[in-house]
């Protein structure tokens, strides 16, 4: 399980959401999301995920697996508009399996590119190996 996988995570195609509650994060009206898998092919079958009712950014998630047992918190930090939209730039990611263990994805600059059909495929990726 890549760090990557989380940073990639695909919330609004790969899952369906519910509801489970609403709680007070750092003072801040925060909705609880239970995001399913739509289908096996998505790394983690089950996410917690937090949004801030007020701005709708994401807060914290909480991956698990098929069985129900935690393997990755990411928490969501510094939004700055990049590429058009304002996004978080700072993920922290704590691994449940291996207790303080954390890492820090940072983005200073994003840029939207078109890139062909062909990087998609398995046999171009085998060439990056």
């Amino acid at each position: 399980m890549a760090n990557g996988d989380l940073a990639r995570a695909n919330f609004v195609g790969d899952y369906s959401p519910r509801l489970l509650r609403t709680e007070v994060v750092d003072g801040e009206k925060t909705d609880v999301l239970e995001l399913t898998a739509v289908d096996r092919s998505v790394t983690y079958q089950r996410v917690l995920l937090w949004v801030r009712h007020a701005n709708h950014h994401p807060h914290k998630a909480e991956f698990y697996t098929a069985s129900g047992r935690l393997l990755k918190t990411c928490l969501y930090q510094k939004f700055e508009r990049m590429a058009g939209k304002l996004r978080p730039t700072r993920l922290v990611m704590e691994d449940a399996l291996r207790k303080g263990e954390q890492s820090v994805l940072e983005y200073s600059a994003m840029k939207l590119r078109d890139l062909p059909d062909k990087v998609f495929t398995k046999d171009y990726l085998k060439r990056l190996e």
